[in-house]
């Protein structure tokens, strides 16, 4: 009888379940859950306005993906939840929850509900900024070793700036909370009944180390006395490594999802790291981005090196074995929908109905006419601010070049051309500082629907892309840990390169770059370099200047 694992792949706007087949790899089931919620930026479900910066998550949603998805795959499978051996969980990161010592999330307590720090605050939260900025400011003057690590400062995205803003602005609600958890560790908790942490997020967005754990107490009370003790009081200091069993399917567990009560669970994983396994990268000077809402960058890598601009490196984050390196940007696939909501006159929607296209694949076709740098335009990707290498969360979009014969397509190619720039200046940043990258794999939604995006991408980097076989990459990387964790013994594995091998795939696509379009590349790139470095590295803060005006307002 064949054996199967589940991988749970929780994005920005949607949880997805995929049901894979352990011995062959084949997928056999694929479901997704829109949260209906989506992403409370602008207020609370109560009508509470949220300040700017603010990206919130009600945590309802995560259980309703449980709910809906598994019992959907299980039931278009016809596959008898007995034969379903482990299950993985990914998580968009930081995303991070206050929580009773019983795991309810402090929003669903009823004096709570109005309280936006009672809620889920989404990895794209950056109203903590200014409290990143200290924390970087104090590192750099007590020296602290750790710091290198990330690149030499770390993100207003990450825990203890999210935890620190919830200890200045709601005392009441960080006093309530006995814990603050990352949600990929918050699921794993409603599967198995048991808090877990994982290392990827701790290595990654709490600035925990295999080898020296957390940075010190007097770090933390030298930003907040009252912070001393955070780790202790709010986090813990038990962190599992990825591909480690966090526990099993309760009672509870299978009462929500249909589950076999024991189905082995794998501790929790980031969500874009979970990636690698799923195309089956083993080795160093191997890049995977990650395109969809934003980008992540991983690879892996033999040795430790401190890499400025970067998100993070981490020993065994990704593979074991490995350093896991992490970069990344903002706004991708975000910018471009921001691009269609607000910029793409009624005309060109009305002409796409028309030709019974949708508006992306329209302004497509009419930029694949165009030559590169035929506009005149060139961008920069930041209107989510700037992840790597600036890691700059205030920094924020620009398009130079529009004349009165600009049009809409031209704009739109513009701005994933910026996208590509952001990769380039990763990819050059990581060969600066010593680490080599030598082939280049994409994964994400981009990466499956848009060609002409990928072929863009391949001609401003100039190197070949390979892209990952499966339109549901993250949920497949988590079902590879569902089935390392559930062993051999019981149908699955005990190595997870093995089961990287068997079950992860590329396809047969690969983007080869024009050298005529890299030639003309080079020389736009030069430009997006000097615009980066000028509005990026101090020269001129405009941008922030301009923010500044516009909260004030």
């Amino acid at each position: 009888m064949s054996k199967y694992s589940i991988g749970l792949d929780y994005g920005t706007l949607s949880g997805r379940a995929l049901l894979v087949n352990v011995e062959t790899g084949e997928e056999v089931a694929t479901a997704v859950y829109d949260y209906p919620h989506a992403v409370m930026d602008e207020q609370l479900p109560c009508g509470k306005k949220l300040k700017a910066d603010w990206a919130l998550q009600d945590p309802q949603d995560y259980i309703d993906v449980l709910i809906v998805t598994i019992p959907k795959v299980l039931a278009d499978s016809g596959v008898s939840p007995e034969d379903v051996v482990g299950v993985g969980v990914d998580f968009t990161a930081c995303t991070i929850l206050p929580v009773l010592s019983d795991g309810t999330p402090l929003c669903f307590l009823d004096e709570y509900k109005s309280e936006p720090h009672a809620y889920v605050k989404l990895w794209k939260h950056h109203a903590a900024q200014d409290l990143a900025d200290i924390m970087n400011e104090k590192a750099i003057e007590r020296g602290e070793s750790w710091l290198a690590n990330y690149g030499g400062k770390i993100s207003s995205e990450w825990a203890i700036p999210k935890v620190w803003q919830v200890l200045r602005e709601a005392p009441e609600i960080y006093a309530k909370a006995d814990r603050f958890i990352e949600a990929a560790d918050w699921v794993i908790w409603q599967l198995t009944g048991k808090e877990t942490r994982n290392a990827c997020c701790a290595g990654y967005k709490a600035m925990w180390n295999k080898n020296t754990g957390f940075p010190s107490k007097d770090f933390f009370k030298s930003l907040d006395p009252k912070l001393e003790n955070v780790i202790e009081e709010k986090f813990g200091t038990d962190i599992l490594p990825l591909g480690a069993k966090a526990g099993e399917v309760t009672e509870a567990g299978s009462a929500l999802t249909g589950l076999s009560v024991g189905t082995s669970v794998a501790v929790g994983v980031i969500d874009a790291h979970i990636f690698v396994p799923a195309v089956g990268m083993k080795t160093e000077g191997e890049m995977l981005a990650i395109m969809g809402t934003s980008t992540c960058h991983m690879m892996l890598g033999k040795d430790e090196v401190q890499v400025k601009g970067i998100c993070g490196v981490v020993a065994d984050g990704i593979m074991p074995g490995f350093y896991g390196y992490e970069a990344g940007q903002g706004c991708v696939g975000d910018h471009f929908q921001w691009f269609i909501e607000n910029c793409v006159p009624a005309s060109y929607i009305e002409e796409a109905k028309n030709e019974g296209i949708n508006i992306h694949k329209f302004l497509r076709k009419k930029c694949e006419a165009k030559k590169p740098g035929e506009s005149g335009l060139v961008a920069l990707d930041w209107w989510n601010g700037n992840r790597s290498v600036l890691v700059d969360a205030e920094l924020t979009g620009l398009m130079l070049g529009m004349t009165l014969r600009t049009k809409p397509e031209d704009m739109y190619r513009a701005l994933i051309e910026a996208t590509a720039y952001g990769t380039r200046m990763i990819i050059e940043t990581f060969r600066e500082q010593g680490v080599p990258v030598n082939a280049f794999y994409a994964a994400g939604g981009i990466s499956q629907k848009d060609p002409m995006t990928m072929q863009i991408y391949a001609d401003v980097i100039n190197m070949p892309i390979k892209i990952a076989g499966s339109e549901q990459a993250g949920a497949l990387g988590s079902a590879i840990f569902g089935a390392v964790v559930a062993g051999a013994e019981n149908g699955g594995y005990d190595d997870v390169f093995k089961a990287a091998e068997t079950m992860g795939k590329v396809r047969d696509t690969v983007y080869i770059p024009n050298e005529e379009n890299s030639k003309i590349y080079d020389k736009l790139f030069a430009e997006y370099k000097i615009l980066h470095d000028y509005f990026g590295r101090g020269a001129n803060d405009v941008m922030k200047r301009l923010k500044k005006i516009a909260a004030e307002q």
